[in-house]
């Protein structure tokens, strides 16, 4: 595996610590105060942090860095997590984002929004209530005394000042478990961003703590290698929290350390020489401030810092711990340290998701799955043909092969389905992804909107999601900017100052349902009308119902904004919708009551590569209708059959009249209307259109067709949503159950519905 491959995994990683992040930051933000979601959302900017640092990612590293540190306050409880501070934090979220794909796709971010945002988080994270400060006991091992090392570069040790409050009494026994740790940090555990300092820190939360320092390894400075790490420390902490609680604060650092965690007096699984210890006060207090250094005693103080060099070079490793990690990812270019860095990576959102799931997931190319679907098509193909052969030349219909080609025919469908559940997936990142450009768009337009998901969890084909953020941008952005109120427009219509929008997705019919739905000020009928005469789109005398001036706003060029914005008024939003939804193999309807909002409501296939068909005659031709669209078949009786105008037709069907359409005349395959009692009807629904009785000459059978894109082959044909092959080698065309509905009522097949003719 070589770099390219490993920096790949690295960012697939990030994309998922940051759906993460923004999951968690959103339940906080809707009230959520579990601990769990608040150290979810520390660990994936940690993660990212640790990561980018292993690939040289600088400014990743810096933002990221602070952001962590920000949220390392609101996990210490020094930050109360409050709508303002979650704005930032969600501000935050979008910046570490845009870093990300920066350092993935070579592009750019807002440099001065990260400043921004950076001196937000500084400020959130000082300006915080501070936590009293823990105080600890570092003992260090007696050491020969060593002479102050001198050289030519001028160097002179600097003072460090320690508290002596510090009691050498050991803490009467009161029942509380005592556990001994024995801590040593490796140079990639500090390459990597991290700080065995912060990591003391984070321990001594847990309970009282004595910590014995090591520093045995230590060489003099000359022979000192900034990159490395020499001390050793060994940790004894009362604690009712557990071993678990301790290995946690160890969970991102396990792997670039040396580790061993038992209760006192217990036997450890591997044992050191028992070393002498001198006890030598330290406050980690001080490191609350990440960006503190420390204290600088006047020059007269030096010779008595000469009688303890040892604990001089340890508190100076401490001071430039936060210096490491600022120039931690310049340093690591070598190969073999950022191979070890994406494997612990990788071995940390293992366990994360293991954590998190019981089950294991595996990383596949998209493409490898493209093909595997691409050859499941083909075997469905072939088994129909050899299905129709064994039919048209075995007139038994009861032998061996016939029994062995349908379960063949089983095993074939049950490895279809199998292969495209590979493809399903939630649309949840989709739907993540509109809550930022939901908080862009608000602060762009001053308003308060507060985003609703629901069934984000509901899963479709891959290639349906990689299409479906688009649409639902446009929508989005125009439910935002002239859907919702401003708050003081809403207060004074009596509604809550901040404004809803509902994205909800389900599963119905074999399809999938997308609604968007804002509780905002809804179509204004007469505004919309007006704009569509204005802009010679409509013309002024034309009769239109409300569903018809709705559906004004997908027309090419339609805007009812009144200029120009870095949002809106370019009319080319809604069209884009419907454009992309359609060529999805999906609709879209509206419904709209003034005052109250509006909702929009998209039906998409489940799949782009498969469906269940009924297999009909028209006029000679072959044509497949999409099984989800037919809700029952039924062979017409003359009693039945009512003329309407000129050239049109009712079916009663159980005391009710639905409008009879004639497939072959609609698609100019016959010159005349066929006789209703000859055929079979097919009782259609279809989005918006209400119930239609398709006449077709008669069925053939039902079947799973592999679907084939006629545009891409041919051309775009009217009426034609696609094309298939047959069990004979056959093409059969699939039709398009809406516009063959739309045309019986008067719209054309080539083009969308031209309100001017009408008129």
């Amino acid at each position: 595996m070589d770099m390219n491959e490993i920096k790949e995994i690295f960012f697939q990683e990030c994309e998922e610590q940051l759906a993460e992040l923004e999951s968690g930051l959103l339940k906080m933000n809707d009230g959520d105060r579990d601990p769990e979601t608040v150290n979810a959302v520390f660990r994936a900017v940690h993660s990212i942090k640790g990561g980018a640092g292993a690939f040289g990612l600088d400014d990743l590293v810096a933002f990221a860095h602070v952001f962590e540190t920000t949220l390392d306050c609101v996990r210490s409880n020094k930050l109360e997590p409050t709508q303002d501070v979650l704005k930032v934090m969600l501000k935050a979220a979008d910046v570490l984002a845009d870093l990300t794909n920066a350092a993935r796709d070579g592009g750019s971010v807002d440099q001065a929004r990260s400043r921004g945002l950076v001196k937000e988080l500084e400020a959130l994270a000082t300006g915080g209530v501070p936590a009293p400060s823990v105080s600890v006991v570092v003992e260090a091992a007696p050491k020969p005394a060593m002479p102050v090392p001198t050289d030519d570069s001028g160097f002179q040790p600097i003072p460090f000042s320690f508290d002596d409050d510090f009691g050498s009494d050991e803490p009467a026994n009161d029942g509380v478990p005592e556990y001994e740790v024995n801590f040593k940090p490796r140079s990639d555990l500090y390459a990597k961003g991290n700080d065995a300092t912060l990591l003391l820190r984070d321990l001594a939360r847990l309970g009282e703590m004595n910590i014995f320092c090591d520093m045995d390894a230590l060489p003099g400075l000359t022979d000192l290698d900034p990159e490395g790490a020499y001390f050793k420390w060994a940790i004894a902490i009362k604690t009712d929290k557990g071993e678990d609680a301790i290995r946690t604060v160890f969970e991102f650092a396990e792997w670039d350390c040396d580790l061993e965690v038992r209760l006192a007096g217990g036997d450890a699984a591997s044992s050191g020489e028992e070393l002498p210890m001198v006890p030598v006060p330290f406050d980690l207090s001080i490191l609350d401030d990440d960006t503190a250094a420390p204290a600088v005693e006047p020059a007269e103080e030096a010779p008595a810092l000469k009688n303890d060099v040892a604990a001089a070079v340890a508190a100076a490793e401490t001071a430039s711990n936060v210096t490491q990690l600022a120039s931690a990812a310049a340093r690591v270019e070598k190969k073999e340290a950022a191979l070890a860095a994406a494997a612990s990576n990788a071995a940390a959102a293992q366990n994360n998701a293991a954590a998190a799931a019981a089950g294991q997931t595996i990383r596949v190319d998209l493409d490898r799955v493209d093909r595997l679907i691409n050859l499941v098509g083909e075997l469905v193909i072939n088994q129909a043909m050899l299905s129709q052969s064994v039919i048209e030349n075995d007139n038994n219909g009861a032998s061996s092969i016939n029994m062995g080609l349908e379960e063949l025919q089983q095993l074939t469908r049950e490895i279809q389905d199998s292969v495209m559940a590979i493809r399903a997936q939630p649309v949840k990142p989709v739907f993540q992804r509109m809550s930022r450009i939901v908080r862009e768009i608000a602060d762009m337009t001053g308003k308060s909107i507060r985003l609703i998901t629901e069934g984000e969890n509901t899963e479709v084909d891959k290639t349906v999601i990689d299409k479906l953020a688009e649409p639902l941008t446009h929508m989005i952005r125009n439910a935002v900017d002239h859907g919702i109120e401003s708050p003081e427009k809403r207060t004074t219509l009596g509604k809550n100052p901040e404004g809803t929008v509902r994205l909800t997705a389900k599963h119905r019919s074999g399809r999938i349902l997308i609604e968007l739905a804002d509780d905002g000020a809804g179509i204004n009928r007469e505004r919309v009308r007006q704009k569509a005469i204005d802009n010679d789109l409509i013309a002024a005398d034309a009769n239109l119902s409300d569903e018809e001036i709705d559906n004004l706003i997908f027309l090419p060029g339609f805007s009812t904004a009144d200029k120009i914005s870095d949002i809106s008024g370019r009319g080319v939003g809604m069209d884009v919708v419907k454009r992309s939804i359609q060529a999805l193999g999906g609709r879209i309807n509206i419904t709209s009551k003034p005052g109250q909002g509006s909702v929009f409501t998209m039906s998409l296939p489940l799949t782009l590569a498969v469906l269940d068909g009924m297999v009909v005659t028209v006029a000679g031709q072959t044509l497949v209708v999409p099984l989800t669209a037919i809700v029952e078949t039924l062979q017409p009786e003359a009693a039945a059959i009512h003329s309407f105008g000129a050239n049109h037709r009712l079916i009663s069907i159980r005391n009710s009249f639905c409008p009879l359409v004639d497939v072959g005349r609609i698609l100019n395959f016959r010159a005349t209307q066929a006789n209703p009692v000859e055929g079979v009807a097919l009782l259609v629904e279809s989005e918006g259109g209400g119930q239609r009785a398709l006449m077709v000459d008669a069925i053939q059978g039902q079947r799973q067709v592999v679907i084939k894109s006629l545009e891409a082959n041919y051309t775009h044909v009217p009426g034609i949503a696609a094309a298939t092959i047959l069990g004979d080698g056959r093409v059969a065309l699939i039709l398009d159950v809406d516009a063959v509905v739309g045309a019986s009522r008067g719209q054309s097949l080539k083009a969308e519905m031209s309100y001017a003719a009408a008129g």
